[in-house]
């Protein structure tokens, strides 16, 4: 598909096989708590948005898909694992994990879904003692440490 529409939002699983552009904001930003979301991101619970189907499209690759219910398909990077669909077999809208986003931060979350599985530390994480990545990463670590993340943009495929 050769897009004319100039993107709202766009993003990527870690290894960048897998992209997608959003030509429309997007609606119902969320985490939801349920077991399912919970053992599909292998965390506490799912950042999703959704958006028409209209206005989303893989822009590079396609995700490996399982159906994690009767109704839901989920979609994720089979080369690198990361979490990055989520949609009802029925649905116009198709849901994206938020944490894929190129710009994650552009989408907060609004309201919390599933909350019967909620894990009961889940509202003590903000209190925790926190530091950055690099702090807590040795110098002798952090001078031999190579990141094979995909960067958050677009770029060419490579390999």
């Amino acid at each position: 598909m050769n897009e004319t529409r100039k993107p709202v939002l766009t993003g990527g699983c870690q290894c960048g096989a897998v992209r997608y552009a959003l030509y429309a904001a997007p609606h119902n930003p969320h985490v939801c708590h349920c077991r399912m979301c919970q053992k599909a991101f292998g965390a506490a619970y799912a950042p999703l948005a959704n958006i028409a189907n209209a206005d989303f499209a893989w822009t590079r690759g396609q995700p490996a898909v399982w159906k994690s219910s009767s109704v839901v398909e989920r979609g994720f990077c089979a080369n690198c694992g990361t979490p990055l669909s989520f949609r009802y077999t029925d649905a116009a809208r198709i849901g994206f994990s938020i944490g894929s986003l190129d710009n994650p931060a552009a989408v907060a979350p609004e309201k919390a879904f599933g909350t019967e599985s909620k894990l009961p530390w889940a509202d003590a994480v903000p209190g925790l003692p926190a530091s950055t990545t690099e702090g807590d990463i040795p110098a002798e670590r952090l001078e031999q440490l190579r990141s094979r993340q995909h960067p958050d943009h677009d770029t060419e495929r490579r390999g």
